[in-house]
């Protein structure tokens, strides 16, 4: 998740870790990321079908998204089959006094 301050027209990592129940780093079976910016649009990644949401590791996960508005953006990660999970979190980006 981001932790600093961000403005519209920054990109933004977003990672996901998908672990077992013993804490170990595993590949789920399908993984989708979903993004909703503040006007409530979604925009959906697959893993194996979306470029943009990238493996970089066994369990590690990540989508680089550009950001267009200022407001809450949520996103949420979810698994299907081995590793099955889902997980949601925010982050804000704040108006700019130059736009």
């Amino acid at each position: 998740m981001p932790s600093e301050t961000i403005y519209p027209g920054a990109l933004v990592k977003i990672n996901c870790l998908a672990e077992n129940l013993a804490g170990t780093a595993i590949d789920p079976t399908t993984l989708t990321c979903k993004i909703r910016k503040p006007d409530r649009t979604v925009t959906t990644y697959v893993y194996g079908t979306d470029a943009e949401l990238v493996k970089s590791a066994t369990g590690t996960y990540y989508v680089y998204f550009s950001v267009t508005l200022d407001g809450v953006h949520r996103y949420r990660f979810s698994s299907t089959g081995t590793g099955q999970a889902a997980n949601e979190a925010e982050f804000e980006v704040l108006p700019s006094d130059f736009s």
